[in-house]
């Protein structure tokens, strides 16, 4: 077991999300746990039982807990996905905003369950840490303009070029 594992809350949707999370970025399942159906009134539904369930995407480990309506994601947790290249990058963009998913400014998504994510490609986070003032202050310029990320022109823009 990871020392430090991410939690997510869920109203329900805990298993179906891992499972969604899992056919998206790859990884696995590892293991649903459930309430004990003694403790539950009134009988609940097998998927109405699930708790806790385990999962790892990339190799880091995941629980998503049914913890009931209590609580909503919002944007000041998000999952940052570094992607190769911008071909990765859409095809995430794609999978995570279908089905009632959304995109926002600057590359973030939330999902079809209301998790936030940012989606941008190692090689733009490497220009972040270049240490270039006026790059990175041309290149965030083209960003804020943005939905999902088009790396061409915010490369461009960081080597103060035009698309």
């Amino acid at each position: 077991m990871d020392r430090i594992v991410p939690c997510l809350w869920f109203d329900g949707q805990a298993e179906e999300a891992a499972r969604f999370y899992v056919s998206v970025f790859g990884g696995s399942v590892d293991h649903v746990s459930h309430y004990p159906e003694e403790n539950m009134t009134p009988a609940p539904t097998p998927s109405d039982r699930v708790l806790l369930v385990e999962f790892t995407l990339n190799g880091q480990g995941y629980q998503a807990l049914n913890g009931g309506p209590h609580f909503q994601f919002n944007e000041a947790v998000s999952l940052s996905v570094a992607c190769e290249d911008q071909a990765e990058l859409d095809r995430y963009h794609d999978a995570l905003t279908a089905d009632g998913g959304s995109d926002g400014p600057c590359g973030w998504v939330k999902d079809k369950y209301g998790l936030s994510w940012q989606l941008v490609t190692s090689g733009i986070m490497a220009k972040y840490r270049t240490g270039d003032e006026a790059g990175i202050a041309r290149m965030m310029k083209v960003m804020m303009t943005m939905r999902k990320l088009d790396t061409v022109a915010m490369q461009a823009a960081f080597e103060g070029e035009t698309v």
